[in-house]
């Protein structure tokens, strides 16, 4: 069965209880564009997660832990002020100012200011960062090249899926898939940007021609009809020697057989925690396994989210999406309240609220040496 948490209360006083150990926090957004990889470039949240990073630093500072922010008093009504950009110049302002935690709220990559900024070198070993590596984020964003690996690899349920290249004969190509429908999507994709369940191959063929006008590579997947679910994997911690998995989130009132952006529509108003009942079937023990083995085989240095769902009504689940930077908005700010991301809510049913939740994940931040030194392990 699930296997329960670290401790569900706030994060002790004690564990920050002298003046070079409390931490003093500047959270960043994605101000730089994402470049171009194998031709393909993901997309640029708008605005850059200021609204999650906004959620954040108010959040941690109601707690009582020193933020800094680039406007002295930001606007609780208001996304702006609260956060760095994620450029050299944002990030080494923050460090200057006396940050000792950086909240990459952002996407990295391996040419990413974190990883190359000559400035930051001396701060590398003590400065500590919430986030991934960037060239963790870089490799395994690529959906295309994860599932290879995990194919590689086996022991993890995948669905079956081709992928295309722009001059492939796409005639010749959709002949080859067995059964419709099927899913298209880009192979370096943001949420649902770009999903779309395809019924017969003159349709599949009109997305992939449309995908083909952001990247040169689109992935097809089978599509999954059953319950969706996704899982949220934390990192091995000063309280837990392993990754885990939170408790799942069940999605439900799909857009077109897809999860809707959660810009366009609250996961609060299609997911819930999966109950104590629902987790009786065998199949959601199985799929948490194998969610907290890629987070171990990734070697991922924060939480990562993954996305699952059954291949149909009362199967086994599929990992179909493994997002290395999960969604953070949550309740805190005046009229945030319905703002709980997946993550938030998986949090939740593990006994953690929103505040709990981030001042969890801010315990067990990494220094950006670390970060700096991973070495892609597939």
């Amino acid at each position: 069965m699930l296997k329960s948490s670290p401790s569900k209360g706030d994060i002790q006083e004690s564990q920050w209880n002298t003046s070079s150990s409390r931490p003093i926090v500047a959270v960043l957004f994605q101000a730089i564009d994402a470049p171009i990889i194998h031709g393909v470039r993901k997309p640029r949240k708008p605005g850059g997660y200021q609204d999650s990073g906004a959620d954040i630093a108010y959040t941690l500072r109601s707690k009582g832990i020193e933020v800094i922010t680039p406007q002295p008093s930001p606007s609780t009504a208001q996304h702006e002020g609260w956060c760095f950009p994620d450029s050299e110049e944002g990030i080494y302002s923050a460090v200057a100012q006396g940050a000792t935690h950086i909240w990459a709220n952002t996407i990295v990559f391996s040419s990413h200011p974190l990883q190359t900024a000559s400035c930051l070198d001396s701060y590398a070993p003590a400065l500590r960062v919430v986030g991934q590596p960037p060239g963790l984020v870089e490799k395994f964003d690529d959906k295309m090249y994860l599932n290879d690996k995990l194919r590689q690899r086996g022991g993890f349920t995948l669905p079956q899926s081709w992928v295309v290249n722009e001059g492939d004969d796409l005639d010749n190509l959709l002949q080859l898939i067995p059964n419709y429908p099927v899913v298209g999507k880009p192979v370096r994709g943001r949420g649902s940007h770009g999903v779309q369940v395809c019924h017969t191959p003159s349709e599949l063929k009109s997305h992939i021609e449309s995908l083909f006008g952001e990247s040169p590579v689109v992935l097809l997947e089978e599509f999954l009809s059953g319950e969706e679910a996704t899982i949220t994997v934390m990192p091995p911690s000063l309280d837990r020697a392993e990754y885990w998995s939170m408790h799942p989130v069940a999605r439900f009132n799909h857009d077109q057989d897809i999860a809707p952006y959660n810009g366009t529509v609250t996961v609060t108003a299609n997911s819930r925690v999966v109950t104590k009942e629902e987790m009786q079937d065998q199949a959601y023990e199985v799929v948490m396994r194998q969610c907290e083995e890629v987070a171990s085989l990734i070697k991922a240095t924060a939480a990562i989210r993954i996305d699952v769902r059954r291949f149909r009504h009362g199967s086994e689940f599929a990992i179909f999406d493994v997002n290395m930077k999960p969604n953070m908005t949550g309740p805190g700010r005046p009229g945030r309240e319905d703002q709980a991301s997946l993550t938030a809510m998986a949090a939740a049913g593990c006994g953690w609220d929103y505040p709990t939740l981030l001042q969890n994940i801010l315990h067990g931040a990494s220094t950006l040496e670390t970060l700096r030194q991973y070495r892609v392990p597939l």
